[in-house]
């Protein structure tokens, strides 16, 4: 019989734990959706719900920060969660996550933003033809119920308010 007084406890299987942690240290960030019926997570061989109880605990712990937006879970490892997954995972110092690692210097190729030629032209509101939106709804007639130019806009169909 169950006892209302005790709190109930997923076992989750070594296997898994390891599988879901690796996982999480490779990449630093883990997502799943909100399914507690979905059989194996998209990422790893191992039921939803037993990813979903992992990461809680580990969010309860200040190991990893949480986040849910539309039905899904995010959860972003921080410093402390990245030294306990090491230890756990029995890692060495050099591997880190790849949401830790610092991105070389990015050598742009071609001009600077400012060298292009006309820059700071653009293109301005012209006449119709130029590119501009100098004709857009300037000619007569033309679809409109709400335009300026008393066509009968506005609400009740008077021409105005």
């Amino acid at each position: 019989r169950f006892d209302k007084t005790t709190p109930s406890t997923m076992i989750v299987p070594k296997k898994n734990r390891i599988a879901v942690y690796s996982l999480l240290f490779k990449e630093g960030v883990l997502v799943a959706k909100k399914d507690f019926y979905k059989p194996k997570h998209d990422d790893v061989d191992v039921p939803n719900i037993q990813v979903m109880q992992l990461m809680k605990s580990l969010t309860s712990r200040g190991l990893v920060t949480q986040t849910f937006n539309w039905q899904y879970f995010y959860w972003y490892l921080n410093e402390e969660g990245v030294a306990y997954l090491r230890e756990y995972l029995h890692l060495p110092e050099d591997i880190v996550p790849a949401t830790h690692k610092k991105k070389a210097g990015v050598a742009r190729v071609g001009e600077k933003p400012g060298e292009r030629e006309g820059a700071g032209e653009g293109k301005k509101m012209g006449a119709p033809g130029e590119g501009g939106m100098g004709g857009y709804r300037s000619e007569g007639g033309g679809g409109g119920g709400f335009g300026a130019g008393g066509r009968g806009g506005g609400f009740g169909g008077g021409g105005g308010f």
